[in-house]
């Protein structure tokens, strides 16, 4: 286990951002002081950006660390609106723009990969190394094979005012969730207690809180279009990158993960975990992103 001192400087914030004559507040908080990183948890569900904790206070003994939610995710504001790939670009391309003076390390979980990458594809000053955390690129119901014009259409269901409730409601039970963790999020089934179970499932009771997700699950978000297009992306960033891969991961992730260990300016370790392992196994990772990362 990795020793955690408490810091006493962190910083709970809301960034307010501007985008098409609408504004949202973006839920956002900093520790630590040093060189900047910004740490972006994965898209699901039960979305937080507390799921980054561990690492956060693990590497603000020698970095300034920010983590944010996601719009429409954790305790950023939750608007009913048409969710796309374009609208998550824009709020990081702004954020990183408006907080930062300086090339910065971006820590990425899951989906939240692609983002990033593209971010440094647009504006390569911005970025000086990105850490991918058991990377992924496609939306649940993509892996399964459900067509473009289905996961359309099942988002716009869930968009419902009293079908789409319902169906979000028999998805964020306590026993779906609990099935969900075990089935591909954490290894570890001890450690899904009624009251981690209970704490996730009030992310997901937020008001609102059924609008992104169902956009991710189907596909309507996703970052990139394509297994090459994220490789070409990884291969096209010139500073380090380092990929840690969960061995527990399913199978279709893990073979999209394993496709990145043959890129000449990837540094690649594979450890116990699978696409939870960010938060799961983060008392093992932290270090390893430390030492990348000096």
């Amino acid at each position: 286990m990795i020793s955690i001192t408490a810091n006493t400087d962190k910083k709970i914030d809301k960034f307010t951002w501007n985008y098409e004559q609408s504004a949202f507040k973006i839920s956002f908080e900093t520790l630590g002081k040093g060189k900047p990183i910004l740490l972006l948890p994965s898209f699901s569900t039960v979305s937080s950006r507390s799921e980054m904790n561990t690492i956060g206070e693990f590497l603000a003994s020698q970095y300034q660390v920010t983590v944010f939610d996601w719009l429409g995710f954790g305790e950023s504001d939750r608007p009913k609106i048409d969710y796309q790939p374009i609208i998550y670009q824009q709020l990081l391309t702004d954020f990183v723009n408006h907080y930062f003076s300086e090339p910065i390390i971006i820590v990425t979980a899951g989906h939240s990969a692609g983002y990033a990458l593209k971010l440094a594809k647009n504006n390569p000053d911005l970025v000086a190394k990105i850490i991918l955390i058991a990377p992924t690129w496609k939306g649940p119901l993509k892996v399964m094979g459900v067509p473009d014009n289905v996961g359309n259409f099942l988002k716009n269901v869930v968009y419902s005012p009293i079908l789409g409730q319902f169906l979000y409601y028999l998805n964020t039970t306590p026993a779906f969730l609990k099935f969900m963790y075990r089935r591909h999020v954490y290894v570890n089934e001890n450690l899904l207690t009624p009251t981690f179970i209970a704490e996730k499932r009030g992310i997901t009771q937020r008001k609102g809180a059924r609008f992104a997700p169902s956009a991710f699950v189907t596909g309507c978000i996703d970052p990139i279009k394509n297994q090459e297009e994220f490789l070409q992306l990884i291969s096209s960033f010139k500073q380090p990158i380092l990929t840690i891969i969960g061995d527990n991961s399913p199978p279709y992730s893990l073979s999209q993960m394993k496709a990145i260990i043959s890129l000449k300016n990837v540094q690649t370790i594979s450890l116990t975990g699978t696409l939870g392992m960010a938060e799961e196994y983060s008392h093992v990772i932290a270090p390893y992103i430390q030492e990348f990362c000096a």
